[in-house]
């Protein structure tokens, strides 16, 4: 009764706690991208590897059934929190409602209101029919995304006075449609369609391709008798450090330097993203053997594509040289690298649990249809070859007052191993601290990895990670880490074994509710190669630096202004280059309609120096630009809810440069110095 009468008190003396629990439909994604995600500098596609965020605000947690793990796996939390979270819990009974958040000790308005687009508070008086078909057809929390796209300028690939191995076979359009219906603890259904731009929509069943280009769909039921978790279609697989399954998301080094360095042990996942790899696509299990020990298997079987080859020896034998991870088919040459290898995966995961305790061992089997023999560089001498690669390995993850110990160690069967080991925890109620070590041999392979490496993979690296974070009041934090890194083989561009170091720090000022600043720097330092004198290369080091001055506040209830300079250098003993952006965002959101707009300013004398700003897109979908040369850069975005049921976007960017007469390269090449793009987005609850 006291809780209860504790929620309707702060809904009827705390006018504001609508603005403070903010719906996640609603939720801007801007500060858990400053705070969270990876910072971007990496000639990757950002938009597909972030859009797994997206779908996990999408499906939020219910609090009474939130694990240990998934807290851990939002990287909001610190140790102490969640240890206070679980407590409350056991103790207080069941969650009768979000606003609860507030009572648990040691929780900050400021975490709390990250928190929130995560979790809900599902009614526990529905009761679960007994027929599951009946649930999952009168469920109401699902939508339907349909989505178009398009860039107005005309690409050099659509020109049909080009060659014909450079053209465009189909149309300039993309068009993206998503289904999903879900029931926290119980099931999850859906499917996601995308066709890219440039792309055809053919039935050919013999290519692989049922009309549009890529599909994929999830059929999930959890929490049946010994069956914890069981899942048909696409899935992703997230156990231990991430070492050998970590193909879920993954978060790199950032701000947020403490809670993000340990993975969460999330098991099972289904997949809805469009990013065509990084994936399995089967069916994956989670059986309870008893209360302490879970097995978990999965077995998976999907066509990659790959640039197919013969043998260079003269014999009549097939193989390829790398793997295509774009997704894009647009080319007569794309196309032909289309679904041209299988890929079939085996693995199993033993896991005991037991109060503090998380161990486990796993295994997992990776198989080629024809062998993969990757174009010899002096860099890649120990990259995987052939048909078959295995990994064994164990984990434990132990938790100790505010303290979680976790590490795992791999091996790649006849090759190299892999390990990592390390703590994170709360040493006071303000100091939070982190340290990690990581060893990757030259020849560790690991296909679906995402533990935290300097690398792309977790391969060819020696490295330790010191993390913190301190609160010196609700006004106040500082946060920062510094990490050094050997690597004991030749790297891409890099033809000597060498070392580097990165360091960052982050300040947070917030004087009232509506104004918030940060002060953030970065710097990293790696060798590269210079130039080559017969017979050898060589380097010299270079330092890249990154520098971020952000100030958002809120003028009304309904107005939000946002202003960021943002500045990088890169120099070696050769040459120095310098990029600059200076931005002002506007929102405004009166309830069923929103708008968004931004002007940006940008300025880099070349490609090291560009740099990836965050841009407010329409609903699970994110937009990072490389910023790169000098120009203008302006977006608006408009949202309006046309009923309870139905929501629609509409965006507009738009890119004008003064230091160029073509935009892009190759088939993509837009001549003129202009580049506009549409978008538009509906949602609907069925």
């Amino acid at each position: 009764m006291g809780r209860i009468l504790f929620i309707l008190l702060i809904l009827i003396t705390n006018r504001n706690a609508t603005a403070q629990f903010i719906p996640i439909n609603n939720i801007s994604l801007e500060r858990l991208v400053d705070d969270i995600l990876a910072i971007q500098d990496e000639d990757i596609n950002y938009e597909d590897l972030y859009e797994n965020l997206a779908q996990l605000l999408s499906n939020q947690a219910d609090l009474n059934e939130i694990s240990e793990e998934q807290l851990r796996s939002s990287y909001i939390l610190n140790e102490s929190q969640i240890q206070s979270f679980l407590a409350y819990r056991n103790e207080a009974g069941p969650f009768l409602s979000t606003y609860e958040l507030q009572n648990i000790n040691g929780f900050r308005e400021d975490d709390i209101q990250r928190l929130i687009p995560f979790v809900t508070v599902r009614d526990a008086t529905l009761q679960l029919d007994k027929n599951l078909f009946k649930r999952i057809l009168n469920e109401k929390n699902n939508y339907f995304i349909s989505r178009y796209d398009r860039t107005i300028e005309s690409k050099k690939g659509f020109n049909k006075n080009i060659p014909a191995y450079s053209q465009y076979k189909g149309t300039p359009d993309r068009i993206y449609t998503r289904f999903q219906t879900r029931r926290t603890g119980d099931f999850s259904v859906g499917f996601t369609a995308e066709k890219d731009a440039g792309e055809k929509l053919i039935w050919s069943p013999d290519k692989k391709q049922y009309g549009i280009d890529f599909i994929s769909f999830h059929a999930q039921v959890i929490n049946k008798g010994k069956i914890k978790n069981l899942i048909f279609g696409d899935f992703q697989a997230q156990f231990g450090q991430g070492l050998v399954l970590g193909s879920a998301f993954g978060i790199g080094k950032n701000s947020e330097s403490v809670t993000t360095v340990r993975k969460g042990n999330l098991g099972f996942l289904p997949y809805t993203s469009v990013s065509e790899s990084g994936f399995f696509r089967g069916t994956a299990i989670s059986y309870s053997l008893s209360k302490k020990i879970t097995m978990h298997g999965m077995i998976s079987s999907q066509w990659r594509d790959a640039t197919i080859g013969q043998d260079s020896i003269g014999r009549d034998i097939d193989l390829f040289s790398s793997l295509q991870l774009t997704g894009l088919h647009r080319t007569s040459g794309e196309v032909a690298n289309r679904k041209t290898v299988q890929e079939k995966s085996i693995a199993g995961v033993l896991n005991y649990n037991y109060n503090n305790l998380n161990a486990g061992v796993l295994f997992q089997h990776e198989q080629f249809t024809i062998p993969l023999v990757p174009l010899r560089n002096l860099y890649n001498q120990f990259y995987f070859m052939g048909n078959n690669n295995s990994n064994a390995g164990i984990f434990l993850n132990y938790n100790w007052k505010n303290f979680a110990f976790f590490n795992e160690a791999a091996y790649t069967f006849n090759k190299g191993r892999g390990v990592i080991t390390g703590i994170i925890g709360s040493l006071t109620p303000h100091l939070d601290i982190s340290l990690l070590f990581r060893k990757y041999d030259r020849d560790f392979i690991s296909f679906n990895s995402n533990a935290l490496a300097e690398n792309n993979t977790p391969q060819n690296e020696t490295g330790m990670y010191w993390g913190w974070k301190y609160v010196f009041n609700k006004k106040y934090s500082l946060s920062g880490y510094f990490d050094l890194f050997r690597f004991p083989w030749l790297r891409y561009r890099t033809y000597a074994p060498s070392e580097g170091s990165e360091w960052l720090i982050h300040f947070n000022y917030k004087p009232t509710k509506t104004i918030s600043l940060f002060l953030q720097a970065r710097e990293e330092s790696k060798l590269r190669n210079a130039s080559i004198v017969s017979p050898i290369y060589l380097t010299y080091p270079g330092t890249k630096n990154n520098y971020w001055i952000n100030i958002e506040y809120q003028v009304t209830p309904h107005l939000t202004f946002r202003s960021r300079a943002q500045f990088s250098t890169y120099s070696t003993e050769e040459n120095a280059s310098n990029g600059m952006v200076l931005l002002q965002d506007i929102t405004w959101n009166s309830g069923k309609f929103s708008i968004s707009g931004r002007y940006a300013l940008f300025d880099t004398d070349d490609y090291d120096s560009r740099l990836y700003i965050y841009e407010k897109d329409v609903w699970l979908s994110f937009s990072f630009p490389a910023y790169y040369g000098t120009g203008v850069r302006n977006y608006l975005l408009f949202q309006y809810a046309v009923s309870k049921k139905m929501d629609i976007w509409l965006r507009w960017a738009h890119s004008r440069y003064s230091d160029r007469e073509t935009i892009g390269s190759g088939s993509d090449t837009i001549e003129g110095n202009i580049r506009n793009d549409v978008k538009f987005q509906t949602r609907i609850r069925l």
